[in-house]
């Protein structure tokens, strides 16, 4: 890992969550992901799965999780199944945790060694009455079904135990993740200060004629400088009318005098994702014009921040926002008062020029569990990120910060980050 070693705490909070979740006499497994061949004899960069992350901060392959809170034996009750160390495997692919080294990462003290499991986990079996398996069950998950290690376990599992009851940990996971302690947004903060820290020095970079991919390039150097794992997800680094395509990947363009270029970019620190976009003019200077729209997309962007607090749901939040969106756009002369009138409720007239959600949860993962029909809870990390997005102007802008939500209201983890025009143009003349 690149990131300095996090509070286990964290992670040991997390487990007493879930464990409390649990139904009496129940033991839950979870499985690493699958390492997965990409050609020849080469393979893709390992990604831990984030459900056992979040119990136990391992990122190693082949490891296991075992929580049995009612097992007779006390030592048993928390039990991290690791790769035994080979010395020829770490000649070449690097050293495999230690026990005492787990140990101090995840703060479970018993260590079992993966070849040595099968008679210990037999026995936990026969003593439960309930398994909790994990499977990926994010709503905004391809259909496609693939087999992963997950589906085969729990396929493995039926076949030996047939008369168990299975329980899934999918369900309590899209709860409890979706509300962070204390711990856990110290992390996303960091990851969210390496990203504000990379678009400083954007500002300092972009310039006409400079490459999407060399921007990209910059923000891949300040990630690893600074000890992230590098990106939280593909970064969007979209310059002119590619703007107005969501998830622009290709980053292979020149960013060209008198355009704006939006660029949707975060940091992955300890597991943790940041989410921030920015749109700024590639010459340094906007015209009156895109202050408009800009001006206009960071109203809106101000509005939904002003919604986003505890009891709310996202369903009415975004018909909400939506609502202002209406009134803005026809303020603004792209939409009339007919075009409203006669609008489809299912596609409204807005969403021609703001075609996506506001907001989505944000946590290990950059579209981290949490229920979009239930209220929104204190705890929760949510993104804000309106934008409007005009084909006949060939013009993108999007604006998105990240906010946690408490008892007191909600705060701006990107609150120091740069967003007024008058900032970004001070911050590119410099």
């Amino acid at each position: 890992m690149k990131h300095l070693p996090l509070n286990p705490q964290i992670f040991i909070e997390n487990r007493k969550r879930f464990i409390k979740e649990m139904k009496p006499d129940s033991i839950a497994i979870f499985n690493s992901n699958d390492e997965v061949s990409s050609n020849a004899d080469a393979q893709y960069r390992f990604q831990q799965n984030s459900n056992l992350y979040w119990l136990c901060s391992i990122e190693q392959e082949d490891t296991m999780l075992i929580l049995f809170p009612d097992n007779v034996e006390e030592k048993y009750r928390e039990v991290l199944v690791l790769i035994r160390p080979v010395e020829l495997k770490e000649k070449w692919d690097g050293k495999r945790l230690r026990a005492k080294e787990a140990t101090e990462l995840s703060g479970i003290k018993t260590i079992v060694w993966l070849d040595s499991l099968d008679a210990l986990l037999q026995k936990w079996i026969h003593a439960a009455d309930n398994i909790y398996l994990n499977t990926n069950e994010h709503d905004r998950k391809p259909t496609n079904y693939a087999t992963t290690r997950d589906y085969r376990f729990v396929q493995e599992m039926k076949q030996r135990y047939p008369l168990h009851n299975y329980e899934r940990t999918a369900k309590l996971m899209l709860n409890l993740r979706a509300i962070k302690t204390k711990y856990e947004v110290e992390v996303i903060q960091q990851a969210i200060d390496i990203t504000d820290n990379t678009f400083r020095r954007l500002l300092q970079f972009i310039k006409p004629g400079v490459m999407e991919y060399e921007i990209e390039a910059e923000i891949m150097h300040e990630f690893l400088r600074n000890r992230a794992k590098g990106e939280a997800y593909g970064s969007i680094i979209a310059s002119g009318d590619r703007a107005r395509t969501l998830h622009y990947v290709f980053n292979n363009e020149e960013a060209k005098d008198g355009e704006l270029i939006l660029m949707d970019f975060g940091a992955n620190y300890g597991g943790y994702a940041a989410d921030l976009t920015r749109t700024i003019p590639v010459n340094g200077k906007f015209t009156s014009r895109q202050k408009e729209v800009y001006n206009a997309c960071l109203q809106l962007h101000n509005y939904a921040k002003s919604l986003l607090k505890p009891g709310i749901t996202l369903m009415s939040y975004h018909e909400k926002v939506g609502d202002e969106a209406t009134k803005v756009f026809v303020k603004m002369g792209l939409i009339t008062k007919e075009d409203v009138k006669n609008e489809d409720k299912e596609n409204r007239a807005y969403r021609k020029y703001l075609y996506h959600g506001i907001s989505h949860h944000l946590g290990l993962d950059v579209h981290d569990l949490g229920t979009f029909t239930e209220p929104l809870q204190q705890g929760m990390v949510l993104t804000v990120e309106p934008g409007i997005y005009i084909e006949e102007e060939h013009m993108g802008i999007r604006i998105e910060n990240n906010i946690w939500l408490t008892k007191n209201g909600n705060i701006d983890l990107m609150k120091n980050s740069p967003i007024e025009v008058d900032d970004i143009e001070n911050l590119m003349k410099k």
